[in-house]
């Protein structure tokens, strides 16, 4: 069967619609929400509200796109989890309308897992097993993917998200919201030797970033202090140093990590994973490792329906169809 699927996300301040037919992608609809830019970060209530005024629009978008109508679908699947549960809420009520009303399958999609199985949207795909470092404003993961729907975690922050630490500091330099692409930006024009940072030394293949954002505050309000234009002089040299030891952290982790699997296939995923460091950093070490690297396109880094569908298109082969009761789950782990 060449199932035609439906799909949705709504974990946070993105909502998006997709189609996939017979595992190939046709469209991937996104609505970002401006709202939050004045507040400097995602504001809940008001990402979920976004949600039920551009859910109907951007589904509607997705299929005038794909050329199909609501008859032709055979499942309707969405994002459980992790994320915001007011704004995963919107997402779930309106899968599971759209499965009743037309008498399909509803297919429930770990936003993480899908974050991961992006790498199967286009033509070049890693071959299992593979890892895959995971990195956004809410998750730093190491996953050990071992099939589809077949993943370990074997490494996680253990406080703060790479991607929160990026954002808290563009907010410290008086950034907008959000930060961390500009950080990414400025470093292109800066000096990355010009300060330095200390590491948070963690066990095994653990992260941890809140120390990070601490020093650095410390950084800024010591420099402030002798000089008042201290950001602004400097502000391509901070960015570039920042974001240069950031990504080392990054790299060491997953560095040791294929170390210590003998594997030697390594994919990135998630916002950060649309990050000039990161991408350039993971294919300056495949090349003196020996490793096999895979980089999403960027519109499938961020949040995106696109990898819900992929996830959604996997699971229906397998005949995991979720209940009507299904709920959201705001902290759903891989493997859940």
């Amino acid at each position: 069967m060449h199932p035609l699927i439906l799909a949705i996300e709504s974990s946070c301040d993105e909502t998006s619609a997709s189609i996939i037919q017979a595992g190939k992608v046709l469209n991937n609809v996104i609505a970002s929400q401006t709202v939050h830019q004045k507040y400097g970060g995602v504001v809940p209530e008001l990402a979920s509200r976004a949600h039920q005024k551009q859910i109907l629009q951007v589904v509607k978008e997705a299929m005038v796109s794909a050329r199909i109508s609501q008859n032709d679908l055979n499942a309707v699947a969405f994002t459980r989890g992790p994320g915001l549960l007011g704004s995963l809420l919107v997402g779930v009520s309106f899968a599971k309308g759209m499965a009743v009303a037309l008498g399909i399958p509803l297919i429930e999609v770990n936003h993480m897992e899908a974050h991961v199985l992006a790498h199967f949207i286009g033509e070049k795909n890693p071959t299992f097993p593979f890892l895959c470092l995971t990195v956004s404003g809410g998750h730093t993961q190491l996953i050990h993917v071992k099939d589809y729907l077949t993943m370990e975690v074997i490494g996680e922050t253990r406080d703060d998200a790479v991607g929160e630490a990026f954002d808290k500091a563009a907010k410290m330099m008086g950034f907008p919201y959000p930060g961390g692409p500009l950080i990414d930006q400025y470093a292109q024009l800066g000096n990355s030797m010009a300060f330095q940072f200390p590491h948070t030394s963690m066990p095994d293949l653990d992260f941890s970033f809140s120390g990070i954002k601490t020093a650095f505050l410390y950084f800024l309000r010591d420099n402030t202090k002798l000089n008042p234009n201290f950001i602004e002089e400097h502000r391509n040299d901070i960015c570039a140093s920042l974001q240069k030891h950031l990504i080392s952290m990054l790299m060491k982790k997953l560095k040791l990590a294929c170390d210590q699997t003998d594997i030697k296939q390594v994919a990135i995923a998630g916002g950060v994973a649309a990050n000039s460091e990161l991408r350039k950093s993971i294919n300056e070490f495949s090349q003196k490792f020996g490793w096999t690297s895979f980089i999403p396109e960027f519109q499938y880094c961020t949040d995106n329906a696109a990898m819900i569908a992929i996830a959604a298109h996997y699971k229906f082969l397998k005949n995991q169809f979720s209940t009507l009761d299904v709920a959201p789950l705001a902290n759903l782990q891989i493997g859940d």
